[in-house]
This record gives C-alpha cells, structure tokens and sequence, in this order.
C-alpha cells in the first residue's frame, strides 16, 4: 500500500466563547487554515484534490456544507470539492483518516484534512436544541429508546462512570486539571506553539482589534487550592468546570501528500502515517473508547505502549486521560505534554487535527519518532493514529 505524508499542519490559538474569536465567521476562519497551508508548502492550489473537514455543529453558520463554504471563503479555486464530517469530537481525525486513506488507496495525491468549530457562534447542542424546540423531533430513535430503555445519553454522566470504573478521586482529577495549565503555560511562554499557531487578528473585550497568536483559555494564575474549590457539576460526582474541556473557537488542518507529490512538487515530509483504526464501544460510558481502542491499534500495529515517545489523549473531562494512562501504564510524562483542551479549549470539531498539529510539532521539538492521537467521541466510538516523525 503507498504511504502517507503529512508536509504542513497548523491550528489557530483557542478562542474562549465569546472572546477574540467572536467575530469570525467560521467559513471565513476555517478558509484562513487553507490558506496558511498553501503558504507553508507553497504549493499551487489548483493541486488540492479535497478538503475533507470535521465539524460537529452543522447548523446555521456551520451549516449547508461548511468545508466547500470554507474552500469558497480561501484563496483555493473553485476546482477544489470539500465535504464535511461529523464523527462528534473526532470529527477532523476522521477527516484525517479519510485524507490519508484516499492518499494511501492511490486515488488522490493531494488532500487537506481540517475542522472548524466556532462554539460562540454556533453554540453546542444547537442542531438538536433548535429542531426539538419546533416540534420536529429528537436523535433517539424508537429502536434505540428499545435496546437502551430510559438512558440519556450524556458525556458528563459519562465522565462520571469513567472516574468511578477506574477509581479516580476528585483530588487525582484536580491535580491534572491543575498539570494541564501548567504545563499549557509552560508551553506558551517557552514558545513551544510559535510554529504551529496561525496568528490571526481578534477582537478585545471592547471590541478593538488586537492579534490573536496564544490561547485564551489558559488560566496564568490557576492554583490548586482554585481548582479544588471549583463546583462539582453533580452531587456526590468527581467533575468540574475546571477538571473539563473549555467551550472554544477554532480552526486547524494538515496537508496529506503522497510519495509522487512529495517529488513532483518538491515538498518536504513533517511525519509519515504509521496506522489508522477506529472502534466503536458503550454508547452509555461513552467516554472509555479510547482505552480498547489503543489497545487494538497497538497490536495492529506490531507496537508496545513504551514504542509511543508521544500521546495526544483529548482532555474532554479529566477522567478520560488520567483512566487511559492509569489502564494502559502509559508513561504520565508523555501524555499531553503541552497541555490539553483543560486549559487550551476544545473546539470540538477542529480539535483531531488540532491534536495532531500538536502532536507532530511537539515530536519535532523533543527529537522523538513516533506519536499516538486518540480522543473519546459522542455515541461511544475512538479513533486512534499513529504517526512518524520524519
């Protein structure tokens, strides 16, 4: 089977509901990922086969296909399709699958895989919200209400049975909460996002224009003691605000090639992809995928927990993380290491590739070869990739 390659991967900083984003259409910003990878690897646009983007809240704004809107909101030409999917929080990592896999079948030599999510501008829960309100129904079928009687799906119930099933205390979920701000604002003062953040202008509390290079979620003068004293989000549960991901703005893609494009357009490799897997799980835990999932790719893959210098593992809520280091004995120190959607957002749709462009970077800057990216999603389903650095 052909390889392949990923030559140029960046995010925009996170933009807290809102906030500096508030004023970007999401066409418009997911358009202005575009164009930055064409900038990056100076490749004529007319050479993009697809742009294939996740996002989770397809509805107004988002709506109507959002990655052709973002193509027709780039400097791309009108040659260039874009479809748009929807795999809840994994949405843009299965954008990546899809990119790799066309690339890898030999069908496609040039594919962007992407996501876009403006959480202030198309608020989450909007597409089922809006719908309900006017009488048209709601996702949960009368099949599905038969197989899973008088459940309700819900992440944050879900969150909870993580830390139960493993035995996670509030005190074990606070400490990482609090590790995922240090280490977040370690990052950005150290420059470690420089290379991968797309800078782009935004607006201030009062509506000025100010640049938008670093994310806004991060708490520079987050303490422990603040981060236990938070509300639980249940009674008698473990999860707070502080120990979930943050509601954010966004925007992120990677550029997958093949080895004939790499040559005919004299583009240099950043990683190579290594493996590619999905699996589907308890819809009601939900948020435990991740753990088999990894489990299974890894022994696809021929490899060993110890094999990955690097993990991506998306802080949805805390428990997810620390039950996928504490099940797999994956090495703590590995897992995350620039911070996570805790402190940096969770754009939900755009957060895979965000993930990803990360992933690659940190990988880059540490010297080390190969990198894992997972991350829980709605219904109950992970995907896992496995990428090289090259």
């Amino acid at each position: 089977m052909a390889e392949a390659y990923i030559v140029a991967a960046t995010r925009t900083a996170g933009g807290r509901k809102g906030g500096r984003m508030r004023g970007w259409h999401p066409a418009d910003l997911a358009g202005s990922v575009l164009d930055e990878l064409m900038v990056r690897t100076g490749l004529d646009p007319a050479a993009v086969e697809d742009v294939i983007m996740g996002c989770v809240t397809q509805a107004g704004e988002q709506s109507t296909n959002i990655a052709r809107n973002a193509v027709l909101a780039s400097r791309l030409p009108e040659s260039v399709p874009g479809t748009s999917v929807d795999r809840q929080c994994g949405s843009s990592q299965q954008a990546l699958h899809f990119a790799a896999q066309a690339v890898m079948s030999g069908t496609m030599d040039v594919v962007i895989a992407s996501g876009v999510e403006s959480m202030t501008r198309a608020p989450m829960g909007m597409s089922v919200v809006l719908p309900a309100n006017a009488g048209m129904g709601l996702p949960k079928s009368p099949r599905m209400e038969d197989r899973y009687p008088n459940i309700q799906f819900s992440q944050f119930a879900g969150a909870e049975m993580v830390a139960a099933k493993s035995g996670l205390t509030k005190e074990q979920l606070d400490a990482f909460g609090y590790l995922s701000h240090q280490r977040a604002i370690a990052a950005t003062q150290g420059g470690a996002f420089k290379d991968e953040i797309l800078a782009l202008d935004g607006l201030d509390k009062e509506g000025a224009v100010v640049r938008h290079d670093s994310d806004e979620g991060i708490r520079y003068d987050v303490s422990l003691d603040g981060m236990r004293a938070v509300k639980l989000l249940q009674e008698g549960g473990r999860i707070t605000a502080a120990t979930s991901s943050q509601i954010c703005d966004g925007a992120s893609g990677v550029m997958i090639v093949s080895e004939q494009a790499l040559k005919a357009h004299n583009l240099t490799p950043m990683a190579r992809i290594h493996h590619l897997s999905l699996l589907g799980h308890d819809p009601v835990i939900m948020l435990e995928a991740p753990i088999p999932a990894t489990e299974r790719a890894l022994k696809k893959a021929g490899m060993s927990i110890d094999d990955i210098d690097l993990f991506e593992v998306n802080e949805a809520f805390a428990s997810v993380p620390v039950a996928y280091i504490q099940h797999l004995k994956a090495d703590p120190d590995r897992v995350n290491v620039n911070g996570g959607a805790i402190a940096l957002g969770h754009p939900l749709g755009a957060s895979g590739t965000k993930l990803m462009t990360t992933l690659i970077h940190a990988l880059k800057a540490r010297g080390k070869r190969y990198g894992l990216q997972t991350m829980c999603e709605g219904g109950g389903m992970a995907n896992v990739t496995i990428v090289e650095r090259l």
